[in-house]
């Protein structure tokens, strides 16, 4: 994380923050994960989690700081929607920091609504909804 809430996170942060999101379900049938790749290096990330009610949550949206500002995030959010259609998913919802100003821009180019809160993630301070159909 380059960014924290306006200063680097530590290390200790980084790792704390990582033990208290799983990812090994982001493949199918109950999630999936899209990296963006330039030959061997990955650019960037997006997931998405199954939840109840044909729901998607958006989890691990990431584009590194050398290839931000291509388009690279609005291609994986747009493949990860593509995607999360086919597997039947009607809702996706995410939810963001009040610091990464960017990524609350491309969710909203993107039709996502801002709306009450859908869990209580500390790190969390803005949250997103999208119908699919």
């Amino acid at each position: 994380m380059a960014r924290y809430h306006r200063r680097p996170a530590t290390r200790e942060e980084v790792l704390d923050a990582e033990a208290g999101y799983p990812y090994s379900d982001l493949i199918a049938p109950t999630g999936l994960l899209l990296l963006a790749r330039k030959g061997l290096a990955v650019l960037g990330c997006a997931g998405m989690r199954v939840r109840p009610d044909a729901i998607g949550e958006v989890t691990r949206v990431f584009v590194e700081s050398a290839a931000r500002g291509k388009g690279l995030g609005r291609l994986l959010m747009e493949e990860l929607e593509r995607t999360s259609r086919e597997m039947g998913i009607r809702t996706l919802r995410l939810d963001t920091r009040t610091d990464l100003i960017e990524a609350r821009g491309l969710y909203a180019s993107l039709g996502f609504v801002e709306g009450d809160a859908h869990n209580s993630d500390p790190y969390a301070n803005h949250w997103f909804r999208k119908d699919l159909a």
